[in-house]
């Protein structure tokens, strides 16, 4: 069984700077993934960052690369998504995602992640 608890969302102006948390619960963490998937009003949930929690690269969406940064805090059981130059269009509400022996073109499947967490909102204003 995983808990994933997310914060740190909010409403910032375009251009700053947002640090999203993931609190992660798990039995085990032998061959687990983590991810970061967004939701805005109206549109699909869509993949923005995530990696396996040992091994693997780090991958992410194409409208992220370079303003996002995903980590992984192993000693406290944490995953966390760094949102630099934020726009009116990252506007969503944010989930972070878990799911078990992924292989590494299956990171950015949602269908893949059977744990999902409540979610928290992102609001960029221009």
């Amino acid at each position: 069984q995983v808990q994933l608890v997310e914060s740190g969302g909010g409403l910032v102006q375009a251009g700053g700077s947002l640090r999203l948390s993931c609190a992660v619960s798990a039995s085990t963490f032998n061959s687990i993934a983590m991810a970061w998937f967004r939701q805005a009003p109206g549109k699909e949930r869509e993949f923005v960052a995530g990696s396996r929690w040992t091994g693997g690269a780090t991958r992410y969406a194409d409208s992220g690369k370079g303003r996002f940064a995903f980590s992984k805090d192993r000693a406290k059981n944490t995953v966390n998504l760094q949102i630099d130059r934020l726009t009116p269009d990252d506007t969503a509400e944010y989930y972070c995602a878990a799911g078990y022996n992924l292989r590494q073109p299956e990171i950015d499947e949602a269908g893949r992640y059977n744990y999902w967490g409540q979610g928290t909102q992102v609001t960029v204003s221009s």
